[in-house]
């Protein structure tokens, strides 16, 4: 690969991407422009802006943008339609943010005539597939530089020194071994490394950051109401809310309530299994919601084949195909399950569980007269349901027979 000239470079104004910054600048002598994404991850972000300006970078070429709307209408909330779980388990809150961030990296690319993207993703992980794979998606003549991959600052002492080196300013805890990383968006938190990479010792308490202890959680149980059209959430206690706004809420009442806690050892797509502690709970809560109003909304076979495809779309995501042909198609199917999606639910917060207890809709299939023990007034014949029971039974029953003569 030629050297770029000009490169646009993922910057969180941390230590780590601001030695990435400096090393572009004496690795390959080109311009480097920052994007910094305001996804809702609660720091702020001025500070990035001064350092990058420390460190050389001209006023015109530092992209600071807020694109938590963004973030949660058009990637977390079509993900949500799809009640998507990695592996069972995992709500996706890395992997559903990485499409994004390249797709604005490309965009800022474009507009400014950069000819690169640079991120600060390891070449153990996942993150490096996923930015690579949207930005290469969007944009097939984009070169990517990986400096993790390339670069010989493979220790904490040697990217310490170089720091100093650069004049580069090092936060004080950053002199020591920090316990653990972790990555933020407005959809979770995820906590890796360190004291969380032996998977028989307990995550200590203090790595959580945004919930509180179920132990801890209020004694009494609070009611929420959650009200859906499409699929998508569009208010919370009958207020009208946008998205991120919905998120930001619940993420609030999840959090006081001890929801949303996951500790995982997942695949990555790289080959490794990973430990990591991830806190949700915003979208803890809301996945529960959606389940419950989609259990009055959904028809039964349209709700099967969607659980069906589920584990195939979150895979997707978990390895970086967000922008893949084979994901939209999904999503399409998913799209279309969702048009009678639209009710509310109402849900009991009570120290660590999130539970539907109630969920009501002009577009429900539930019909009491059908299913009530008392008289239906001829809603239903129950002798149908013996013919219906011989037909489904007869090819049992012949593999039955079959197998007691070859026995006799």
């Amino acid at each position: 690969m030629s050297a770029p000239k000009k490169v646009v470079l993922a910057y969180s104004g941390g230590l780590d991407t601001s030695i990435i910054l400096k090393w572009l600048q004496t690795e390959y002598g080109c311009e480097v422009v920052t994007f910094t994404a305001d996804l809702g991850q609660g720091e702020e972000l001025d500070p990035a802006r001064k350092k990058a300006e420390l460190l050389g970078i001209k006023p015109e070429n530092i992209y600071i943008e807020d694109i938590r709307e963004e973030f949660v209408r058009d990637f977390v909330f079509p993900m949500f339609r799809a009640n998507a779980l990695y592996e069972g388990l995992y709500l996706l809150g890395t992997s559903i943010a990485r499409p994004l961030i390249s797709k604005r990296l490309v965009e800022i690319a474009e507009a400014t005539g950069a000819d690169a993207v640079a991120h600060g993703a390891t070449g153990k992980g996942n993150d490096q597939v996923r930015f690579e794979l949207s930005a290469y998606a969007l944009n097939p003549e984009i070169k990517v530089i990986a400096p993790w991959r390339e670069w010989d600052l493979s220790s904490r002492t040697k990217l310490l020194a170089f720091a100093e080196e650069n004049q580069i300013p090092i936060a004080k805890d950053k002199r020591g071994e920090a316990p653990f990383s972790v990555d933020a968006n407005l959809l979770h938190t995820s906590s890796e490394g360190k004291v969380l990479e032996d998977p028989k010792q307990e995550a200590p308490d203090y790595v959580l950051q945004r919930i509180t202890r179920p132990e801890d959680a209020p004694n009494e149980p609070e009611y929420v109401e959650i009200t859906f059209e499409k699929g998508d959430a569009v208010a919370i206690n009958g207020e009208a809310m946008s998205p991120a706004t919905i998120l930001t809420k619940l993420n609030e009442l999840g959090g006081k309530h001890g929801i949303g806690i996951l500790d995982l050892v997942e695949n990555r797509f790289v080959g490794m299994k990973s430990r990591g502690v991830y806190e949700t709970p915003g979208g803890t809560v809301l996945l529960e919601a959606h389940r419950g109003i989609e259990q009055i909304t959904l028809d039964s076979g349209a709700g099967h084949l969607k659980d069906s495809i589920m584990p195939r779309y979150a895979e997707l995501i978990y390895n970086g195909f967000w922008f893949s042909p084979e994901r939209e198609m999904l999503q399409a199917l998913i799209d279309k399950s969702q048009e009678h999606v639209t009710g509310t639910v109402r849900l009991k917060l009570y120290k660590g569980s999130a539970r539907t207890v109630a969920r009501w809709s002009d577009h429900s299939l539930y019909s009491e007269a059908h299913v009530t023990f008392e008289e239906d007034a001829g809603a239903y014949d129950q002798k149908d349901a013996q013919g219906f029971i011989q037909l489904n039974a007869l090819r049992l029953k012949l593999l039955a027979a079959r197998n007691r003569r070859l026995k006799g």
